[in-house]
């Protein structure tokens, strides 16, 4: 049996390896366990620009910009009516490199932040599977893994770091986890080769979010290299699967028909992969750390795929975490206190996203926003980039939901009478 690092990371997506390249740049012993042989599927493939700043922290920004991945300059919506409006350029509020980032495939993306891992110094241990965490009252005391040959191995880490995903081990065992009742969603999806992309170096590689007829739900339409793109819908759950013996196929082309402007970018005869789907993914964790460990990334919660912050909140939080883990091994302060200090200013962050994605659900119309409210263009960009932990940002709520309340009103006004 091997001697125990200082550090055990659970889980090798984009917030483990995150935490733990940085942890390990600092010269401190880091295993990572990822129970899965990478490469591996995954959904999750738009980036926000801000993700910039943690890959320039992990050397992993000479290694995008040299990659095949596409570009990513903007954010395109269109709404129930397929109208479609002006791209919101990230560049317009600021003439910096970052505004330029990428739409990934996850499987290729994933496996090179588990080399980058790796070649810093994380010892990682592929097809090793969690069997258990152990605690004294809520200090973590310990870990049980399996590994693919059969062996189990009991090891003492000063810190877990949690990056296990969906699967949340610790706020599992801990029962922690607590869904969101406003976010019960559902999402179909798929992927085409040769399906329309916007025309132009700087609209071809843009996410679209493209409404459901009676805004019911939306697509999403990320370009990818290869000449693919991925295209799925997310609505209610309810809703998606009224009909309980309707295929994925039949959803998602169902919906297609109700939504104008995919409809007018995609055959069948593109279709390259089989139909995914995943259901009641929004939650959160009722707490962020204890005594020796933290969650980071989606084990600490998930909140909804239309801005494509999964990513951002993953880099966000990885980088937070491993910050503050290195300030605790160097002040032998390893309390709740200490690994979750980052905590109240990112739950914030992540809460100015909520209410952007709860105001998109409501049929908010950003067309209709900006032109009422031209100077809060910079606000609404700095959200779908990702720059959501700065307070000057709450200063958009308030027109944010004036509008909303006077579309509601319109709605809700009675069609004029015919002339007798």
């Amino acid at each position: 049996m091997s001697a125990s690092p200082e550090v055990v990371v659970i889980g090798g997506g984009p917030a483990g390896c995150t935490a733990a390249t940085l942890i390990a740049q600092k010269g401190h012993s880091v295993r990572l366990f990822e129970r899965e042989k990478f490469p591996r599927f995954h959904i999750g493939e738009s980036f926000m620009p801000d993700t910039y700043f943690p890959l320039r922290r992990l050397g992993m920004l000479d290694k995008m910009k040299s990659s095949a991945f596409t570009k990513k300059y903007s954010v395109q919506f269109a709404n129930d009516q397929g109208k479609e409006s002006q791209p919101f350029y990230f560049f317009e509020n600021n003439p910096h490199e970052c505004t330029q980032t990428w739409q990934v495939l996850r499987s290729e993306f994933d496996h090179m932040m588990l080399i980058n891992a790796r070649e810093h110094g994380v010892d990682v241990r592929e097809e090793a599977r969690v069997l258990d965490v152990y605690f004294e009252g809520d200090r973590q005391t310990g870990i049980r893994v399996a590994y693919k040959e059969g062996v189990e191995e009991t090891l003492n880490p000063k810190v877990i770091v949690d990056a296990s995903g969906q699967s949340s081990v610790i706020s599992n065992r801990l029962k922690l986890k607590v869904w969101e009742q406003k976010l019960k969603k559902a999402a179909v999806w798929s992927y085409f080769k040769g399906a329309k992309r916007e025309p132009g170096a700087l609209d071809a590689g843009a996410t679209l979010v493209l409404q459901l007829k009676e805004k019911l739900g939306w697509f999403w339409y990320i370009p990818q290299h290869n000449d693919i793109v991925s295209v799925g819908v997310v609505a209610g759950l309810d809703y998606l699967f009224a009909n309980k013996d309707a295929s994925l196929e039949e959803i998602f082309w169902r919906e297609v028909d109700n939504c104008p402007a995919v409809k007018r970018r995609i055959d069948p005869d593109q279709r390259c992969d089989i139909y995914r789907t995943q259901k009641e993914y929004s939650y959160r964790s009722s707490r962020l750390s204890g005594d020796g460990w933290v969650l980071i990334g989606d084990a600490f919660g998930f909140l909804d795929p239309i801005y494509s912050s999964g990513l951002q909140l993953a880099f966000s939080s990885g980088t937070y975490a491993a910050d503050a883990v290195c300030a605790g091994l160097a002040t032998n302060d390893l309390s709740e206190r200490q690994l979750g200090a980052w905590g109240p200013e990112f739950i914030k962050g992540m809460d100015r996203l909520k209410k952007f994605v709860l105001i998109y659900y409501d049929g908010f119309n950003f067309g209709y926003f900006i032109r009422k409210y031209p100077h809060m263009k910079r606000h609404v960009t700095d959200l779908l980039i990702g720059n959501v932990f700065k307070d000057a940002l709450d200063e958009v709520w308030e027109p944010l939901y004036e509008v909303q309340r006077e579309l509601v009103e319109k709605r809700m006004e009675p069609m004029p009478m015919a002339a007798s």
